[in-house]
């Protein structure tokens, strides 16, 4: 539930923010059907456990018990920044490669840490699927057009404003996470310095 908040709630404020300072909104898509929603959530949520399960619950989890927990996490980044040139079909742009590299590392970074820093796929499972969910399916900024809002039209924030927006899409929820993980930490002191895992 912390990351459906955490990375809903930073999603959010990213979409209206991008609007808020343009001549620009959100409409309600009124021919959409809860069918459609339902069925681009159940696409989300596949994607995401697809990718959580591969990436930190399979590859992260061999890497932290031969590498080293912080080795472990920067590979695991590094693995889906590349991937990500894939599922986005970059390769013809070199420009493109470098920014969605940049993107999805940290959030890769994110993720494995927090899977390192817990043991449990919770929470970047809450992290991943609260973005996703919120920006695809309440925001259609996904592969299925238009879903629950859409903008009334291309307007869009330019210059210092638009670098503002996009290093808070890039570095809030990263930070917030962050954050959440090292006060869990010292409060409750959950988590050892390194993770224990049973022998394979």
């Amino acid at each position: 539930m912390v990351g459906l908040l955490l990375a809903g709630s930073c999603c959010l404020i990213y979409n209206i923010a991008t609007v808020a300072f343009v001549n620009n909104g959100w409409t309600l898509n009124n021919q959409i059907s809860t069918e459609k929603i339902l069925a681009s959530s159940w696409w989300v949520l596949k994607s995401v456990l697809f990718e959580e399960l591969i990436f930190r619950g399979a590859l992260l989890y061999i890497a932290i018990k031969r590498l080293g927990m912080l080795k472990a996490c920067l590979l695991s980044a590094v693995c889906f920044g590349i991937y990500h040139w894939f599922s986005y079909n970059a390769f013809s742009n070199v420009a493109q490669m470098i920014i969605i590299f940049f993107m999805t590392a940290i959030a890769g970074l994110m993720f494995a840490c927090s899977f390192a820093k817990t043991n449990s796929l919770y929470l970047p499972i809450g992290l991943h699927f609260g973005w996703n969910f919120v920006s695809t399916v309440v925001f259609s900024n996904g592969p299925f057009g238009t879903q629950l809002f859409t903008k009334i039209n291309n307007e869009q924030p330019h210059g210092v404003l638009s670098l503002l927006f996009f290093l808070f899409q890039v570095f809030a929820l990263p930070a917030f996470t962050f954050w959440y993980l090292r006060r869990l930490s010292k409060r409750q002191n959950p988590f050892p310095d390194k993770m224990q895992f049973p022998p394979a």
